[in-house]
C-alpha cells in the first residue's frame, strides 16, 4: 500500500459517492436545520482565494454540525446579473448571458473540486427568469404598500458605466462615509468620477425603516461590532434641533444642530453646494456659480467656500451674519445647512480661520479650568456665557430651554437616503412597469410575470431603450398603446432576499414557502466580507422587515451570527489578479489549499500566504495518511496469519494516558469547532498526530486504544479535510462515510482537560530545565512528588476567599491547617501574595493519576526510571511540592 496521499487520485471518486448518497441534501421535512450560508459569488469567471476562505469556513462548520447530529442547510447559488458581465461580453464579442453561463459552469466545477458540500438541488441563479420573476413580484407588492417611489431626482451618474449609482456605490474619502452628490465621488466599480444628472428614477423607501434598522442593531449580538458601527454611521441618526434663519426674499433656511446650546456663538451660515437656495443664488451670482463648477471638478475641496450676496438674521440676537456656500457641508447630512459656531466646533473653527470669520465663545467649563480659545475650539459641554437670558445654564438644561424659542424645533435627521434601484443597463431584472399616456405608471399583472429580457444587442446608453419591439406594449388597465419601463433593478435587489429562496427554490406560488421560512429562519451562520456592511447587509435587513410587514415573514432580522472573514495577503498586499499576486486555488491542490486557509489564522483575521506554511499543511496530510496506512497494513497482516505483528491485545499502564488524551482531544477540538477557531483545530490535531506517532514508537501499540485514537483522528479531521478523511475512514474499514458518521464522544468526564494537559506539559518542561541548569545529560532516575492533600485544601480556601479578606486568617482558621503550624502559615502567606493570580487546579488524587499515566512520556524522553508519588510529612521534597506544581528530584 502506498504511504503517500495523492488527493488528485481520489477527489472525483468521493465527489461521486457524496452525490450518489445525497449526503449534503436537506430534506424538505427537516425540523429547523442549522442554516449555514456563505455570501454567494458574483459570476466573475473563476474562484479566487477570498472565495475559498469564505466557503472553507462555512463548509467546515456545516460538516461539523452535520456530524454532531443536526440537519444542515448549506446551499449555493449565483449572483449572476450586473454590469461587469456586460463589460466582459463587450470585450469578448459575446452576450452577457453566454458569458455568465460559462462562468457559472467554471465556478461550479471549482467549488466541487474543492470538496465543498453543498445541497446543489437548491441551486439558484439570479439571471434565471424563474428567479427574477419574484424580484418583479416583490416590486409590485412593495409598490402596493407605498414602499416604492417614482420621482425626478438628482442622481449619481457614472459616464463610463453609463448608469445611475446608488449612494452607497459612490466612493469618497469622507471618513469612509459616502452619500449622493458628494463632490469628488468615484464609481465603486470602475473608479470614474461621478457626475450628477436629473432623471426619473425608482426608489425603495428604506428611510421608512431608518429608526427600526438603527435600533435593531443593539440586538444583533452575533454580528461584529465593526459592521454594526458602519450601519449606525450610514443610517446616521442624529437627535437635535432645527433652527430657522431668515434670509430675506429667499424665505428661511433651516439649519440642523446637535449643539443648540452653542446657538449664540453662530457667526455665519454655511450651505452645501447642492442646497436648493444655492441653485437660486448661482443663477445671479457669478462667484457662486464659479465655485460650484470648481467643487464639482475636484475630489478635495477641503475648507473652501464662497461668500454670497445675502445675509441671514440670527434668530436669537437679531444680528445679520454672512451666508457662505461651503463644500464641507454635505447635501446628505442634516438639512444641508450649518450654523457656523467656530468657538465650539472643529470644522467650523477651521473654516472660520480660513475665511477670517469671527469666533464667539458661548460655553465655558463648569470648573472654570479655562479653554484654549482663540487658538483651538472648546467642544465639550459646559456652562453658557454670552447667551443672554440663558447665561449660567448647563449645556444639557440650555438645550431643553432653547427649544421653546420661536423658529426652533426638536428634530432628528438621518444620513440614510432612499434606495435608488433604477439602472440604465441591460443585464438586470426589468422593472415591471408599463408607462401609459392615460393611466400613468401601471404595474405588470402577476399573470404576465416575468417580464423577460429581450435578445441582447450591443449599443451605447440604455440597451433596453433601444429594444423597440420589446418596449412597445399595451396598457394592462385601458388597453392603449404604452411602453415598458426600460430601467433594470440594482443587482443588490437580487441578493436582498436570495437566502429565502434557498429554503424552497422550486416553490411556484410565491417567492418562498412561508411555512418553511418561518420555521427555518434565521440564517444561523452567515459568512462574507466586511465591505458589504452598508450595502448588502443593510439591504437584507430592510427587505426582511418589509416582507414581515407584508405578512410574508414572521421575523424581522434575517441573520443570527455574522462572520466577516479576513483577507488573504501575498507579499504584504491583498491577493488579487490586478495586483499580480494571485495564487490559483487549484495550484497546490484542493485539500492542501483549504486546510491551509483554515489553519493560517482565525477566520476573521488577515493572513499572509507563504509557500512554507502551505507545505506544512501538505506535510500534515501525509503524516495522517502514513499513520493510518501503517496501521491498516499491520491489521491486515494480523488477520491473514498468526505471525507476530506490532499490535498488542493486552493493555499496559501507559495505554490509559492515550485513552485519556483521546478524550481530552475530543473535548478540545469540539470546543474549537464551536468557536469557529479552525486554526486551533488544526493545531490540536497536529499535536495529537505527534502523540500517536510517539505512542507507536514507544512500544507496540494496544490494538483497541490505538484504533480508537486513529478513528477519532479521522472523525475530527473530516470537517476540514473531507477527501483525506474519507480515504482514511475507508482504510480503517469503518462502515459508511465519515461525512455521515457521528461526532466522537469522550468516554469519561474531561472537564479539566486543559488543566490536565498543562500539568503534564509544565512538568516535562520543568524536568528539561533542571537537566539543563544542573547539566545532567544522562539522568538515571526522576522522582516526581505531588503535594500533600492539605495544600490543595489551602489553595481552594484562597481561591474562594474575597480579595479584601485576610486570606492567611481564612486558611489558618481551618483546624487541619493549625495542626501543621509554621508550614501552613508560610504557605498561606504565599497564597495571599498570589491571590489575584491563582489559576484553576485539579485535586491531588487527579494530579497523581494524570502524572502516573504520563510516566511513559518522561521515560521515553529522558531514558530514566521515573517515579510519581504523593509527598508525606517526613519527605524532604514535601515542602517544595505545590498543587499542580510537583517537586522534582533528578539523580
Amino acid at each position: 500500500m502506498s504511504r503517500r496521499y495523492d488527493h488528485a487520485r481520489v477527489t472525483e471518486y468521493w465527489q461521486h459517492v457524496w452525490e450518489r448518497e445525497g449526503v449534503y441534501e436537506t430534506p424538505d421535512d427537516a425540523t429547523d436545520p442549522e442554516y449555514v450560508l456563505g455570501m454567494f459569488p458574483y459570476t466573475s469567471g473563476s474562484l479566487h482565494m477570498g472565495h475559498i476562505r469564505n466557503y472553507a469556513i462555512t463548509d467546515a462548520h456545516a460538516r461539523y454540525r452535520r456530524m454532531a447530529g443536526d440537519d444542515v442547510l448549506h446551499p449555493m447559488g449565483w449572483d449572476a446579473f450586473g454590469l461587469p458581465a456586460e463589460n466582459a461580453a463587450y470585450e469578448r464579442d459575446t452576450d452577457p448571458e453566454s458569458w455568465t453561463r460559462s462562468c457559472i459552469e467554471q465556478m461550479r466545477g471549482d467549488l466541487e473540486a474543492m470538496g465543498f458540500g453543498y445541497d446543489w438541488s437548491r441551486e439558484i441563479t439570479t439571471c434565471d427568469p424563474e428567479y427574477y420573476r419574484w424580484n418583479q413580484w416583490l416590486f409590485t407588492r412593495f409598490l402596493d404598500n407605498d414602499l416604492v417611489e417614482y420621482d425626478v431626482a438628482t442622481v449619481n451618474w457614472c459616464p463610463d458605466c453609463e448608469t445611475v449609482l446608488a449612494d452607497a456605490q459612490v466612493e469618497t474619502d469622507d471618513e469612509g462615509v459616502t452619500h449622493a452628490h458628494a463632490a469628488g465621488g468615484v464609481c465603486w466599480r470602475c473608479g470614474t468620477p461621478v457626475e450628477q444628472r436629473d432623471l426619473d428614477q425608482w426608489f425603495f423607501t428604506i428611510t421608512d425603516y431608518a429608526d427600526e434598522l438603527y435600533d435593531g442593531l443593539d440586538d444583533l449580538d452575533g454580528w461584529p461590532d465593526g459592521v454594526r458601527d458602519s450601519q449606525r454611521n450610514w443610517i446616521g441618526r442624529q437627535e437635535g434641533a432645527s433652527v430657522a434663519f431668515d434670509v430675506g426674499e429667499f424665505g428661511t433656511v433651516s439649519a440642523f444642530t446637535t449643539r443648540l446650546d452653542t446657538v449664540y456663538g453662530a457667526t455665519y451660515l454655511a450651505l452645501s453646494p447642492g442646497h436648493d437656495l444655492v441653485s437660486e443664488l448661482a443663477a445671479t451670482d457669478e462667484d457662486v456659480a464659479a465655485y460650484l463648477e470648481e467643487v464639482a471638478s475636484t475630489d478635495d475641496a477641503g475648507l473652501s467656500g464662497v461668500e454670497t450676496d445675502v445675509t441671514a438674521t440670527h434668530p436669537f440676537t437679531g444680528t445679520e451674519i454672512p451666508v457662505y456656500v461651503a463644500a464641507y457641508v454635505l447635501d446628505g447630512v442634516g438639512t444641508g445647512a450649518v450654523m457656523g459656531v467656530p468657538a465650539h466646533n472643529e470644522r467650523d473653527f477651521g473654516f472660520a480661520a480660513e475665511h477670517d470669520l469671527p469666533t464667539q465663545q458661548v460655553v465655558e467649563p463648569v470648573d472654570e479650568s479655562g479653554t484654549d480659545l482663540p487658538d483651538a475650539p472648546y467642544t465639550e459641554d459646559g456652562m453658557l456665557t454670552s447667551s443672554g437670558e440663558y447665561d449660567g445654564l448647563a449645556s444639557t438644561a440650555a438645550r431643553e430651554r432653547l427649544l421653546d424659542h420661536d423658529g426652533v424645533e426638536e428634530a432628528t435627521t438621518y444620513r440614510l437616503r432612499d434606495w435608488l434601484i433604477s439602472r440604465q443597463r441591460y443585464w438586470g431584472t426589468p422593472i415591471p412597469i408599463i408607462h401609459c399616456p392615460q393611466c400613468g405608471a401601471v404595474p405588470v399583472p402577476d399573470e404576465d410575470l416575468p417580464v423577460e429580457l429581450p435578445a441582447y444587442v450591443q449599443t451605447t446608453g440604455n440597451p433596453l431603450d433601444a429594444a423597440t419591439e420589446w418596449k412597445q406594449t399595451t396598457c394592462p388597465d385601458c388597453g392603449a398603446d404604452a411602453t415598458r419601463e426600460t430601467d433594470t433593478m440594482d443587482t443588490f435587489v437580487d441578493s436582498s432576499w436570495y437566502f429565502l429562496r434557498f429554503l424552497s427554490p422550486h416553490f411556484e406560488d410565491a417567492p418562498f414557502d412561508q411555512r418553511t421560512t418561518d420555521e427555518w429562519l434565521p440564517v444561523d451562520v452567515y459568512v462574507g466580507g466586511e465591505e458589504h456592511a452598508v450595502l448588502h447587509l443593510l439591504y437584507v435587513r430592510f427587505f426582511t422587515r418589509a416582507l414581515a410587514d407584508l405578512g410574508l415573514l414572521d421575523r424581522r432580522e434575517p441573520v443570527d451570527r455574522l462572520i466577516n472573514q479576513g483577507t488573504v495577503l501575498h507579499s504584504g498586499k491583498k491577493m488579487s489578479k490586478s495586483a499580480g499576486n494571485a495564487v490559483a486555488p487549484h495550484e497546490y491542490g484542493a485539500e492542501t489549499t483549504r486546510l491551509f486557509v483554515l489553519s493560517a489564522a482565525h477566520p476573521t483575521q488577515d493572513f499572509e500566504w507563504t509557500v512554507k506554511d502551505v507545505s506544512t499543511a501538505y506535510d500534515f496530510q501525509q503524516d495522517c495518511y502514513e499513520l493510518v496506512s501503517e496501521f491498516a497494513d499491520q491489521r491486515t497482516r494480523r488477520h491473514r496469519s498468526q505471525a507476530a505483528t506490532p499490535l498488542r491485545t493486552e493493555s499496559a499502564p501507559h495505554d490509559a494516558y492515550l485513552e485519556r488524551e483521546i478524550d481530552r482531544t475530543i473535548e478540545a477540538v469540539t470546543e474549537e469547532y464551536e468557536r469557529f477557531r479552525f486554526h486551533r483545530v488544526v493545531g490540536e490535531l497536529q499535536r495529537f498526530v505527534r502523540l500517536l506517532r510517539r505512542y507507536v514508537g514507544y512500544e507496540p501499540p494496544y490494538l483497541f486504544t490505538y484504533s480508537r485514537g486513529l478513528r477519532v483522528l479521522v472523525q475530527l479531521l473530516a470537517p476540514i479535510a473531507p477527501y483525506l478523511a474519507e480515504e482514511l475512514w475507508h482504510l480503517l474499514d469503518e462502515d459508511g462515510l465519515v461525512a455521515e458518521a457521528d461526532w466522537p464522544e469522550s468516554l469519561r468526564d474531561i472537564a479539566d482537560h486543559r488543566i490536565e494537559r498543562g500539568l503534564v506539559q509544565t512538568t516535562l518542561a520543568d524536568v528539561r530545565e533542571i537537566t539543563d541548569v544542573v547539566d545532567i545529560s544522562d539522568p538515571e532516575a526522576i522522582d516526581i512528588v505531588v503535594a500533600a492533600e492539605w495544600k490543595y485544601d489551602a489553595y481552594r480556601i484562597a481561591q474562594q476567599a474575597d480579595p479584601d479578606d485576610a486570606i492567611v486568617g481564612e486558611i489558618m482558621g481551618a483546624e487541619p491547617m493549625q495542626a501543621r503550624g509554621d508550614a501552613a502559615a508560610d504557605y498561606a502567606a504565599d497564597l495571599a501574595d498570589r491571590s489575584a493570580g491563582l489559576e484553576p487546579i485539579i485535586d491531588g488524587e487527579q494530579e497523581l493519576d494524570v502524572l502516573q499515566q504520563a510516566v511513559w512520556l518522561f521515560e521515553d524522553e529522558f531514558d530514566a526510571e521515573v517515579t510519581v508519588r504523593r509527598a508525606d510529612e517526613a519527605d524532604d521534597l514535601a515542602g517544595k511540592a505545590k498543587p499542580n506544581k510537583p517537586a522534582i528530584h533528578i539523580s
